[in-house]
């Protein structure tokens, strides 16, 4: 029996590709081990989002290739898209295989291992595919949450963004599919999926026939038998309506946790970015999910020292998060993609502004979050329990709620999986809020 590891790199639909691999790989007969051990077939889900996270795809597929010489290394990915004639040169690398071909990779192993020599790839031009990759999984790592994979490409061409050159346009996956999928979940175990794509807002525009867009997609979720939980990826402000909102809102098993993708608070820094919103836009968004939601979690991502922005730009994104007043924010520093637009921009910002900036934000989001949080104590809450945790000497099962609050409840490590009610005490530390057990709720 041969064995194979797998590593992966990026975001979660690449997580979830990778999982669908490695269960394709399991079906062919290959038995799975630790990247870190000795295997006959390396595979790499590249990254490119950022030139660091073509680094990292280059570092790991050349670390593959030096804890076993004699083994097949395979770049896989985003990384295979934006550098394949690179790819082809790098003597550390045996099989290439793009974007929308990861399906075929027991089958490519099997020509590979028959043929005995040579370089192989299966890379398609991305952006002229309209098919979506059909790949699924029927378990997942961990064991009380699964991300579902439902939408591919993207068709914005922001300025600093890759991803439309590496991950195609728009293609959603088939609803039916999409359902049949989760219904195994459920039946395996399953209480909470996290529905996720490439550009999850874009979901349903190619399905003229089928009519179906990401509400529909989700009340059809919601019908599923033993699904208790329903969470959302990253979305657009703009899909932020009140029939949107309004209609989610009736829906009991959705969780009201919106991560919000912003970017800057800076109109001006917004339309250098091609965003197409703006934060009047933006903040008309978040007050429809409040006004349907109580007290609904918040989440956003911000980049700092966009090309040209100045100080003033940044002040005005400062006060705009301020006001908002996010749960969570992902502060990123930007960072120059080669083969964007705003990679020739003039006005880059030096690297010890980026910093300073990214340090302010960061201790801002440190401040919104803990408020957060401890806006909830006090409430009676459902935490579904996920994972042991130690602290002080004692030992609690760790959870979330709805709003995705990580909670600390006094329960033993066979409560994996139990949903529990209970009222939020205090803060344990600043992450972590504790829990008093009111009742033991269901396991699945």
């Amino acid at each position: 029996m041969r064995k194979a590891a797998l590593h992966n790199l990026g975001c979660k639909v690449n997580a979830y590709e990778t999982e669908a691999m490695q269960q394709l790989l399991e079906e062919a007969g290959y038995e799975i081990v630790p990247f870190n051990q000795a295997a006959d077939v390396y595979i790499i889900n590249t990254c490119s989002v950022t030139n660091i996270a073509d680094r990292k795809s280059r570092q790991m597929l050349h670390r593959a290739k030096k804890l076993n010489p004699s083994a097949v290394v395979v770049a896989a990915g985003c990384y295979v898209q934006s550098a394949g004639e690179e790819l082809k040169k790098d003597g550390a690398v045996d099989l290439i295989i793009g974007n929308n071909k990861k399906a075929e990779l027991p089958q490519m192993l099997e020509e590979y291992f028959s043929c005995g020599n040579g370089k192989m790839e299966r890379v398609i031009e991305i952006g002229k595919t309209r098919e979506y990759e059909k790949l699924s999984i029927r378990k997942i790592a961990d064991h009380t949450r699964a991300f579902i994979k439902v939408q591919d490409g993207c068709n914005q061409f922001c300025s600093y963004c890759i991803i439309p050159y590496t991950r195609g346009r728009v293609r959603s996956r088939m609803p039916e599919e999409v359902w049949e999928e989760i219904r195994q979940l459920s039946q395996a175990g399953y209480q909470e999926v996290v529905l996720t794509g490439i550009h999850l807002s874009s979901y349903g525009l190619d399905l003229e026939e089928e009519k179906t867009g990401l509400l529909e997609l989700i009340e059809g979720v919601h019908g599923i038998q033993g699904i208790e939980r329903i969470r959302l990826g990253s979305l657009e402000p703009r899909i932020i309506t009140e029939e949107f909102a309004k209609a989610l809102s009736q829906l009991p098993k959705f969780c009201p946790h919106f991560h919000l993708s912003l970017q800057s608070g800076c109109d001006e820094t917004l339309k250098r970015m091609k965003r197409r919103y703006t934060t009047e836009e933006y903040l008309e968004g978040c007050r429809i999910l409040r006004k349907y939601f109580e007290n609904p979690a918040i989440t956003t991502d911000v980049i700092v020292g966009f090309p040209g922005e100045t100080e003033e730009e940044f002040e005005i994104t400062k006060k705009f998060l301020e006001k908002v007043h996010f749960y969570e924010m992902h502060v990123f520093k930007y960072s120059k993609r080669e083969g964007t637009r705003a990679a020739s921009m003039e006005n880059q910002i030096p690297e010890q502004v980026k910093n300073v900036r990214s340090g302010v934000l960061l201790e801002l989001e440190q401040k919104m979050s803990l408020e957060y949080r401890k806006s909830f104590i006090g409430k009676k809450e459902t935490i579904l329990l996920e994972e042991p945790f130690q602290w002080n000497g004692v030992t609690y099962m760790l959870g979330h709620t709805r709003e995705y609050v990580k909670v600390a409840a006094p329960c033993g490590s066979d409560a994996k999986g139990t949903m529990i009610t209970g009222v939020l005490t205090e803060m344990l530390n600043d992450e972590i809020v504790l829990c008093s057990v009111e009742n033991e709720g269901r396991r699945k």
